[in-house]
């Protein structure tokens, strides 16, 4: 029989937040070079995973039902979508890692990864606060190797990373307004820049406004699309300061996975999940106490990743 790689296969739905959560397992994992399948799932199955149908084999796209003839060792998969194609992969002897809550018992899976704000519990389920990602000090040494010239903007150096509304962080356009003028006031008032980015959940007029804003001080903005390489690591690599909002755990777990103090704008319109998760960080210590008024003292920054990876690996030599 031939032996199979042990390098793993990440399986998402393409979207970036999944893509990102299975590469940092994979990489923190440190069995080899991770390859990544990009699901195209069709009906019905688009609909119903990680229920399983006959013909699933089929139902997720050609690269899942080619790599399925030749079942990998292990594979990672994020999202609700890749949790169906795990158990494609699971039924023909992988070894399977599902990230986030798959919404259906986690005995279809080997181990199950979910943040600690939901609610799924289980044997094989593993928890952690926030989400997977790959910031460490390595990862932020790499971003300020690869964007030097950040290094002369002058300081403090305050990294803003703007999402976009969602159902558990439905914030107002106007009010987002009102952070960017109060962190233009006080870079004007203190001196240093702005590291900002956008994604492509942000509302374009929001962006324009963004740009307007500080278009008068030392700064670096980052769209999605249209702005040449993706800068965030220099970003966070270079940064004194983050301002993140609300609405996306994967920004808040990589802004405090750094070493520098982290608020959240408007983090009084967080529901849910999202202000659960936003408890457990100050519970920690890990957020602002008070808009504007940094503290840099005795920071811990939050990483679960590699304990995470320790944790899988075990789980998976015991079965």
């Amino acid at each position: 029989m031939v032996k199979r790689s042990s390098a793993p296969w990440t399986v998402t739905d393409g979207r970036a937040g999944n893509v990102r959560q299975a590469v940092a397992l994979a990489s923190a994992l440190r069995q080899g070079t991770h390859r990544p399948l990009i699901l195209q799932p069709r009906a019905p199955w688009r609909w119903l995973a990680p229920r399983r149908l006959p013909g699933d084999v089929h139902g997720y796209g050609q690269a899942l039902a080619t790599l399925a003839a030749d079942a990998p060792a292990l594979a990672i998969g994020c999202g609700r979508q890749a949790a169906g194609a795990l158990r494609v992969l699971r039924a023909r002897g992988s070894q399977v890692v599902q990230i986030l809550d798959p919404r259906i018992g986690s005995r279809h899976w080997d181990v199950v990864v979910v943040p600690e704000h939901d609610a799924l519990r289980g044997s094989n389920v593993l928890t952690l606060i926030g989400s997977l990602n790959p910031v460490d000090d390595d990862w932020l040494a790499w971003g300020r190797a690869a964007f030097a010239s950040f290094s002369t903007l002058p300081g403090p150096r305050t990294a803003l990373l703007v999402g976009g509304p969602t159902p558990l962080a439905p914030w107002d356009e106007t009010a987002m307004v009102h952070v960017f003028q109060a962190l233009a006031e006080q870079i004007r008032s203190e001196g240093g820049s702005l590291l900002a980015t956008t994604s492509r959940r942000t509302p374009p007029a929001l962006a324009e406004i963004l740009r307007a804003k500080f278009a008068d001080l030392p700064h670096v903005i980052w769209g999605d699309g249209g702005d040449g390489v993706n800068p965030y690591a220099g970003l966070l690599g270079w940064a004194n300061r983050v301002v993140v909002s609300p609405d996306s755990v994967n920004l808040l777990s990589e802004a405090s996975a750094t070493r520098m103090p982290v608020m959240v704008a408007l983090a009084d319109t967080a529901q849910g999940r999202l202000a659960r998760f936003q408890q457990q960080l100050r519970e920690r210590g890990r957020l602002q106490p008070r808009w504007l008024d940094w503290q840099y003292d005795r920071i811990e920054p939050l990483r679960e990743t590699t304990r995470i990876a320790a944790e899988v690996k075990a789980r998976l030599a015991s079965r």
